[in-house]
C-alpha cells in the first residue's frame, strides 16, 4: 500500500518539479496528496472488500424489507443514504483545501514543501475518520433496518444510533477544516 501511495505521489508531483533543480519537489506537488491520493487508502484491498461487504449487507437488508413492505421506502432510503455522507464531507474538505491552496485562482501557487505537508496532514482526519466512521455507520444502519422490520414504531431508535456514529464523522470534518484554516499562506 505504501508503494502505491509513493507511486501516486511521484506521478502527481512529476510535473510539479522546480525547473531550477530537477530533484526538488515543490509544496504544490505534496499538498493535493492529502485530499486526492489518501483516497487510495480507501482502495486498499482489506478496506475495499470490508466496506463493500457492509454496503451489500445494508442493501440486502433494505431490499428484503421493501419486498415485504414497500410502504417503508422513505425510512429505508434515509438509513441507506446516511453512511454516504462521509463522502460528501470529504468532498467539502477537498474543495476547501484546493481553494485555500489557491488552485482555483487561475494561477499556479508557490507552496513550500512544509505547506504542502501541512495540507496533506490537515486532510488526514477527514480521510481516516470518514473511512472508519462510514464502515461503522454502515453496520449500524443495517441493524437499524432490522429494527424497522421487526418493530416499525421504534425505527427512530436506530436513527439515533446512526446519528451517534455520524457525530464522529462531523468531528473529523471539523478537525480537518480547522487545520486547513490555520495553515499560513
Amino acid at each position: 500500500m505504501l508503494e502505491e501511495i509513493e507511486l501516486g505521489a511521484k506521478r502527481a508531483a512529476g510535473h510539479l518539479i522546480d525547473p531550477s533543480n530537477h530533484f526538488e519537489v515543490t509544496g504544490l506537488g505534496i499538498a493535493p496528496l492529502g485530499s486526492i491520493e489518501v483516497s487510495r487508502v480507501h482502495d486498499a484491498s482489506t478496506w475495499r472488500y470490508r466496506m463493500s461487504d457492509i454496503i451489500d449487507q445494508l442493501n440486502e437488508a433494505g431490499t428484503g424489507l421493501l419486498c415485504e413492505d414497500p410502504s417503508k421506502f422513505g425510512k429505508v432510503m434515509i438509513l441507506q443514504v446516511i453512511p454516504g455522507t462521509q463522502g460528501l464531507y470529504g468532498l467539502v474538505v477537498w474543495f476547501f483545501a484546493i481553494f485555500r491552496m489557491g488552485l482555483l485562482s487561475g494561477t499556479l501557487p508557490q507552496l513550500t514543501i512544509a505547506q504542502g505537508m501541512q495540507y496533506f496532514v490537515a486532510c488526514l482526519p477527514m480521510a481516516l475518520g470518514g473511512l472508519f466512521s462510514a464502515i461503522a455507520q454502515g453496520r449500524v444502519a443495517a441493524g437499524s433496518i432490522n429494527i424497522l422490520a421487526k418493530k416499525p414504531d421504534d425505527w427512530s431508535k436506530g436513527m439515533v444510533l446512526c446519528i451517534t456514529v455520524e457525530f464522529y464523522a462531523i468531528l473529523s470534518l471539523l478537525a480537518s477544516m480547522l487545520m486547513i484554516i490555520n495553515i499560513s499562506a
